[in-house]
């Protein structure tokens, strides 16, 4: 398999405080990584460096064998912009629009038009069990229902890679499986790398791989068993 993000040796501190030493993770095309580990362990920043939101004080980020961590803040954020998706714990909707216009927003974002981006991002409502709630603004949606949102924003544009940080954390435990089966399924069909942050077993329980952060170093395990 090809190796499509590598962290090598990374290291990153708070000022003070370290929360990245020498960390090394390597995640491979079309696979879906659970990284795990306590608060505070790093994971979260592991996982904001892999995606060039935060550049590392020293070590690699390479992504198609380029060096994000060498690129500057346009450079990066035309990459997340055109090469990533993302889905946050709290999803992190926009209010003023609409719930389809929340899904087309990377393909705006993109210079897709208006017409054609809503049309591409229509189809997820059926898709995710959303249907009859594309006009809905996101104080008019569940928990569940707000996050299946977020979730078709961050694979609409079909990126290579998708970072999920905490994607259940806010939801209970039925409505957190099901988001994960439709993350790891449409991710599978359109061959979406995923890499994903939990401290819940269950979570990480969908990837093909687990990795354990812990003092700011990863160390990655064995395969995985999937749920069904």
């Amino acid at each position: 398999m090809t190796t499509v993000i590598e962290a090598r040796d990374i290291a990153l501190a708070f000022g003070e405080t370290p929360a990245l030493r020498g960390a090394s993770l390597s995640v491979q095309a079309g696979e879906v990584l659970a990284v795990m580990g306590p608060s505070g362990s790093g994971k979260s920043t592991l996982l904001h460096c892999l995606a060039g939101i935060l550049v590392p004080d020293a070590g690699e980020v390479l992504f198609d064998g380029q060096r994000v961590d060498r690129m500057g803040e346009a450079q990066r954020s035309a990459l997340r912009r055109d090469r990533f998706g993302f889905v946050f714990q709290f999803g992190q909707l926009v209010p003023e629009l609409t719930a389809e216009e929340n899904v087309a927003l990377p393909l705006l974002l993109n210079g897709v038009r208006r017409g054609s981006a809503l049309a591409q991002a229509r189809p997820w409502f059926a898709r995710l069990g959303l249907d009859g709630l594309e006009r809905r603004r996101s104080g008019e949606l569940s928990g569940g229902q707000a996050q299946r949102v977020a979730l078709a924003r961050g694979l609409v544009a079909r990126p290579q890679v998708l970072f999920a940080d905490e994607p259940t954390g806010a939801l209970d435990s039925l409505t957190g499986e099901q988001v994960m089966e439709l993350m790891v399924t449409s991710a599978r069909e359109q061959g979406t790398t995923v890499i994903l942050v939990t401290h819940e077993p269950r979570v990480a329980s969908y990837a093909d791989r687990e990795a354990i952060v812990r003092d700011g170093q990863a160390r990655t395990l064995s395969a995985g068993s999937v749920a069904p």
